[in-house]
């Protein structure tokens, strides 16, 4: 996610502890929440996909996602 992005979230939440925010921010704020959310997920499961495990007997087998 870009920098502005991100900065634009801040703002947002810290906007919010001021004062309240009118539906379009809001609606903008919970856009750009799931967006960040999205990038966080993919990021973190293309690190779990590349994550071994050894076993008790030393023989590493890749982490196998379940749901």
């Amino acid at each position: 996610m870009e920098k502005a992005k991100i900065d634009r979230i801040n703002y947002l939440a810290r906007e919010s502890k001021v004062r309240e925010l009118t539906p379009e921010e809001k609606a903008e704020q919970t856009e750009l929440r799931n967006e960040y959310r999205a990038g966080f997920r993919q990021n973190l499961m293309a690190q779990l996909d590349n994550v071994y495990v050894k076993d008790e007997n030393g023989q590493t087998k890749k982490l196998i996602k379940t749901e």
